[in-house]
C-alpha cells in the first residue's frame, strides 16, 4: 500500500468575496451529517423580552451575514485551527487570555464590539 502524502491546496477567492462580510457573533447547529455556521450581523439593540412563566430574557435582532454548511467529519480540523488561531492571535497581542465577552456587555452598540 502506498503511503498517504500530505494535502496542500492552491485557493482562488473572486475579488467580490475578498473583503468578506462582518459578523458580530456565530451560532452553530448540527444535523446527523452536517454542521452549519451561521454568521449573524446584530441589526438592533436588545429589547426585553417578557413571557409569561419564564424568567426575563433579552431579544437580539440579528440577520444571517453567511451561512456555511461543511461534513461533520470537518468540524475538528475546524477545531483544531480555531485553537491555533486564538493561540497565535493571543500571542501576538500579548494576552494571556482570551478577551470576556463582548456580547452581554455591548448589546446597545452592535457595530462596535470590543
Amino acid at each position: 500500500m502506498s503511503e498517504q502524502k500530505p494535502i496542500k491546496f492552491a485557493i482562488e477567492l473572486d475579488a467580490a468575496q475578498e473583503v468578506g462580510v462582518f459578523a458580530d457573533f456565530a451560532n452553530i447547529w448540527n444535523t446527523p451529517t452536517t454542521f452549519v455556521l451561521d454568521f449573524l450581523s446584530v441589526r438592533l439593540p436588545a429589547q426585553d423580552l417578557e413571557v409569561e412563566g419564564e424568567p426575563s430574557s433579552a431579544l437580539v435582532s440579528s440577520k444571517v451575514a453567511a451561512r456555511i454548511r461543511i461534513p461533520a467529519e470537518q468540524i475538528f480540523p475546524l477545531i483544531e485551527a480555531l485553537k491555533s488561531q486564538g493561540d497565535a492571535w493571543l500571542k501576538a497581542t500579548g494576552r494571556s487570555e482570551p478577551p470576556e465577552s463582548w456580547f452581554n456587555q455591548n448589546l446597545g452598540n452592535p457595530g462596535n464590539p470590543v
